[in-house]
């Protein structure tokens, strides 16, 4: 079972220094906040499928593609619900659905698409260790990084742990094909006692392993790995900046146009 996202290609977004994925995938969900209307979250989107197309990240997100078509519909169709426009499209009792609600929904659908697919991107193209790395060189404290960099290790570990529970259960005789949803789902509850179990053992020996080794977060140490930022990268960062820039300078007119159109 393959639990990590990276995919070890030769592109030269996969050789930009990890500092430069970071805050470029920072603007990027910026730049995704930036406007609410389809239409511009689209030429968005389209933008970050070209980047996903150089970095040759498509398929990690092929295989997540049903939640991200979920994302979509669960958006538009929930939306229109909680949102209200001048333009009635349909109505029914309390339920009134806009052209402008339904747009909306739209737009946040393909918004909280382009996070996922930002974030696959840089699992893609960013090994675990750069990216603590990064994190560490950008001055974030060496505990801090350490306990997220042991938080994002044991993730796959449980799940992987999860998956083998599962796995021998079935090979037992456990059903999880029959019955209905919640009773598929209340079959699944028991198999959480040998995974927290799991847990704690594993924890237990992780912490046992450190003391061994006589672990001190406060003490000075060196790192195998030195990256530095290079023309590429620095030249990167200069044009999500200008991008950022001109999506904010855009947002800024769209907004003074809806407030004041008659100064246009």
């Amino acid at each position: 079972m393959i639990l990590f996202l990276y995919l070890d290609r030769d592109t030269s977004i996969h050789r930009l220094d990890p500092r430069t994925k970071i805050i470029s995938a920072g603007i990027i969900f910026g730049i995704c906040l930036c406007f609410n209307h389809p239409l511009y979250l689209a030429a968005v989107s389209a933008g970050i499928m070209a980047i996903a197309i150089w970095a040759r990240a498509l398929p990690n997100i092929w295989k997540l593609r049903y939640i991200l078509i979920l994302l979509v519909i669960f958006s538009t169709l929930l939306w229109p619900f909680f949102a209200q426009g001048p333009t009635l499209l349909w109505s029914w009792r309390f339920l009134q659905i806009s052209q402008e609600s339904l747009l909306y929904g739209i737009g946040m659908g393909l918004r909280l698409a382009m996070f996922v697919v930002a974030g696959l991107i840089f699992l893609s193209t960013t090994r675990h260790e750069e990216f603590i790395n990064g994190l560490i060189r950008m001055g974030m404290p060496y505990p801090f990084a350490f306990a997220l960099s042991t938080a994002l290790r044991l993730v796959p570990t449980f799940v992987g742990a999860g998956a083998t529970i599962i796995q021998a259960q079935v090979s037992r005789g456990l059903d999880l094909q029959t019955g209905n949803i919640f009773s598929r789902v209340g079959k699944f509850i028991p198999q959480a006692v040998p995974l927290f179990i799991y847990a704690i053992r594993h924890t237990n020996y992780l912490a046992m392993a450190l003391e061994s080794r006589g672990f001190d977060p406060q003490s000075p140490r060196t790192l195998y790995y030195e990256p530095h930022l290079s023309r590429k990268d620095y030249g990167v960062l200069v044009f999500f900046v200008f991008l950022l820039g001109i999506m904010l300078c855009m947002r800024l007119g769209l907004s003074l146009g809806a407030v004041m159109p008659g100064r246009l």
